[in-house]
């Protein structure tokens, strides 16, 4: 015959693995890596578009005034200002879903 104290202990572990089996799996290894690499990759491509578009206006414009370098060097310098502006707001939106994700995780934890 199982006693109470039996009973309560095998209850309590019923419930434990009902909510082993409820609980999401972390990601493995291999997906937060995939992850960061396309984040990487996402604010490569930003700042490269941001020089290239720079760098295309201001050629452009030096052809149709047929003026000197002048606006190409102006334009591709501008270009990476955007790309780095453009990048940092990036980071920054990435790090706030971040902090939002361990947040939720934290209050569901309490």
């Amino acid at each position: 015959m199982i006693d109470k104290d039996q009973r309560q202990r095998l209850a309590q572990l019923e419930a434990r693995i009902e909510a082993a089996k409820k609980a999401k799996p972390e990601k493995s290894h291999k997906e937060e890596h995939y992850s960061q690499a396309q984040l990487a990759w996402r604010m490569v491509i930003e700042l490269v578009a941001g020089l290239g578009i720079g760098f295309g206006m201001g050629y452009g414009l030096d052809r149709l005034f047929g003026t000197i370098p002048i606006f190409l060097v102006l334009f591709t310098f501008l270009g990476l200002a955007a790309g780095i502006k453009t990048m940092l707001r990036s980071a920054q939106e990435i790090q706030d879903r971040k902090m939002a994700q361990e947040a939720a995780t934290k209050d569901e934890g309490d």
